[in-house]
């Protein structure tokens, strides 16, 4: 036999790269799916993964201004005239007012001080749960 015969016959060089081609196409499409694998669902209901929310800008920006406080009148409305009162405020010196509820001692002192020209010793701040309305009733010397 002649040797020549069993060999085959040439391939062109066009069809010997596409062969190439097509098969590191196949390699590169083989590796690249080949990690992935299936996941598994244990819920039946459908949880969106986390994405990130900006906030949004404000169509109307507020202007920013100072709070105003809510005690901007004095606390001091006014002083008590009752017998009990008047008595105290003979004999121990005792002022008795009705004041905001939310008036704090330093803000009574400091009213006080502005209507009658007194220095206060001291305030105590009684107050009145039986009462409907929200008035406090202070002391002071």
């Amino acid at each position: 036999m002649d040797p020549k015969a069993n060999k085959e016959a040439p391939v062109p060089p066009k069809t010997k790269a596409r062969t190439k081609a097509l098969k590191a196409k196949k390699e590169v499409l083989k590796d690249a799916h080949s990690h992935k694998k299936k996941k598994i669902h244990t819920s039946p209901n459908f949880q969106c993964p986390d994405t990130l929310r900006l906030w949004k800008e404000s169509e109307h920006p507020q202007e920013e201004h100072p709070r105003r406080s809510k005690l901007t009148a004095l606390p001091s409305q006014a002083p008590l005239t009752t017998e009990v009162a008047v008595m105290e405020f003979k004999d121990n010196s005792l002022l008795v007012s009705i004041v905001a509820v939310k008036a704090s001692e330093h803000r009574i002192k400091q009213a006080e001080k502005k209507l009658y020209d007194i220095d206060m010793a001291k305030v105590n701040i009684l107050s009145d749960p039986m009462k409907e309305a929200p008035d406090n009733k202070i002391g002071s010397v």
